[in-house]
């Protein structure tokens, strides 16, 4: 049972993000979002600890102390921020700290913006407002690990989103920001 209720929903999830990125000329993204999500790696961990209000990593992660799944997804989809994480060149030695927060391409940070926006949406359900993305990201407080300019771009959406709507905020991503960025 849980087989068909986790494929239902990380289904669900790339569907509304696909439709989120046609909606701003992202094709190929909308297309490929997420599909190793698929994988048997992800696929059976998922399957294991779903809950179907929150993502079976977090579970996983209790379980073990890590997640196989998200250690196997992060390292394959670009719009997730923690794929840009490395560590500075040992020539630089005015570099003090030990990870490096890389400049994700703009693309991908509308991506993971669309991203967040699906995810609110299908563990939120009827409670989602344009606020839930914006709510769950400070919850999380992972700004110390974004690029400042990423950073910069994803707050923008998010509270662009949060006090106007979706349809504002779409039409800012492909008439300003992917305009700008091509």
């Amino acid at each position: 049972m849980n087989a068909w209720k986790h494929f239902k929903t990380i289904t669900t999830h790339r569907m509304i993000v696909r439709k989120e990125c046609f909606a701003v000329g992202l094709y190929w993204q909308g297309l490929t979002h997420d599909l190793s999500k698929y994988s048997p790696t992800e696929f059976l961990m998922g399957v294991k600890y779903y809950q179907g209000y929150r993502s079976p990593n977090n579970a996983e992660r209790e379980d073990k102390g890590y997640s196989e799944a998200w250690l196997h997804h992060k390292g394959r989809n670009r719009h997730h921020f923690e794929y840009w994480l490395d560590y500075p060149a040992e020539s630089d030695s005015k570099v003090k700290v030990k990870i490096l927060a890389c400049r994700m391409p703009v693309k991908y940070v509308v991506e993971m913006f669309m991203d967040r926006l699906a995810a609110s949406k299908v563990y939120k359900g009827d409670e989602y407002t344009d606020a839930s993305p914006l709510e769950y990201y400070r919850k999380g407080d992972i700004s110390a690990l974004l690029h400042p300019r990423t950073k910069k771009i994803l707050e923008l959406l998010l509270k662009m989103n949060a006090k106007y709507g979706e349809e504002y905020t779409f039409d800012f991503i492909r008439k300003k920001l992917l305009i700008r960025r091509r």
